[in-house]
């Protein structure tokens, strides 16, 4: 079988429990093949929490879901040592963390403290207990969901943590054909025993491979780096794209050329990938109104404003 045929097997699997998201479907997949973590930001109950469990069990990956209140400690996540008095030694205890996909759900009402112990296992691959760092199992990917920015208990995602995240994305509501095909599923069982394992953690490294094998030309480049040399020039933001964040956009470009059936990536991959890619990393100045609307507009406008090279 073609990895690219795997790839939809993936896709397929996951569609079978998300109705009428094709596109956002997708768009996580190639976060996934890019080795990026993927943060959903919606209202509740429109499917963000079903769109993991569906991916964990499309892909064969071990998955661990944390519900996040302010009492969720960092132990929690990380694990933490218990005496054994058989032994008379401390014993590791593993935390929520160590599995292959872990879904923190509405992330944003955790503690900093809390926040800050994920941020770990999503840069360095790791979380450390009482001074001892243990690796993560491979794969490992996030997927967090957040209510919107004023949503009652709910408090800002700092600017580092926003930062890890390969790309945010919005469900929305589903269109109504697609709503009432979903309520007819539901009042037939539940859509999620239908989606089967499409792949297991050894194909899914097999695709992640070709995906980073994809040829990106010197142009498309320079094209990412203008696009984000202008976020950080523009007059209305604070702070603009980091290079985690052109180093990003490049993986999920070779993501979605490899997923788009090219072995090499266009400027349409750049186009198609930047806005989710690059919009939650945009500071806007203190005081401005906050409006996430916002900085999508100003993506798309730098977006606009930044000529594409013509690749011969």
């Amino acid at each position: 079988m073609s990895e690219i045929h795997l790839a939809a097997q993936v896709v397929n699997e996951v569609k079978k429990a998300v109705v009428g998201k094709d596109e956002i479907v997708v768009k996580i997949l190639m976060a996934i093949l890019a080795r990026g973590h993927i943060l959903l930001e919606d209202i509740p109950g429109v499917g963000k929490t079903t769109m993991a469990i569906a991916f964990s069990k499309a892909l064969g990956l071990k998955y661990n879901r944390v519900q996040f209140t302010p009492d969720v400690m960092p132990s929690d996540l990380t694990g933490f040592s218990l005496y054994n008095k058989a032994s008379g030694q401390m014993e590791y205890q593993p935390g929520a963390l160590l599995c292959n996909l872990f879904l923190a759900d509405e992330l944003n009402r955790a503690t900093s403290r809390t926040q800050s112990a994920l941020l770990e296992a999503m840069e360095e691959g790791r979380v450390t207990v009482d001074g001892v760092s243990r690796p993560v199992p491979d794969p490992f990917l996030v997927i967090a969901t957040q209510n919107p920015a004023g949503a009652s208990g709910t408090q800002l995602l700092p600017d580092s943590q926003l930062d890890r995240f390969a790309l945010r994305l919005t469900m929305g509501y589903p269109e109504p054909r697609d709503e009432l095909d979903l309520l007819r599923r539901k009042l037939q069982g539940d859509p999620m025993e239908e989606v089967r394992q499409a792949a297991d953690a050894a194909q899914l490294a097999q695709l992640r491979a070709q995906a980073g094998g994809v040829f990106v030309h010197e142009d498309v480049l320079d094209y990412i780096l203008r696009l984000v040399q202008a976020t950080r020039d523009h007059p209305q933001l604070a702070q603009g794209a980091s290079p985690r964040a052109g180093i990003s956009l490049a993986a999920l470009c070779r993501a979605c050329a490899f997923l788009h059936g090219r072995d090499y990536v266009v400027p349409d991959d750049v186009r198609y990938t930047w806005t989710d890619a690059i919009a939650h990393r945009l500071v806007l100045p203190a005081g401005s109104a906050l409006d996430a609307r916002r900085a999508v507009q100003i993506a798309g406008e730098v977006l606009a404003s930044v000529p594409a090279p013509r690749l011969r």
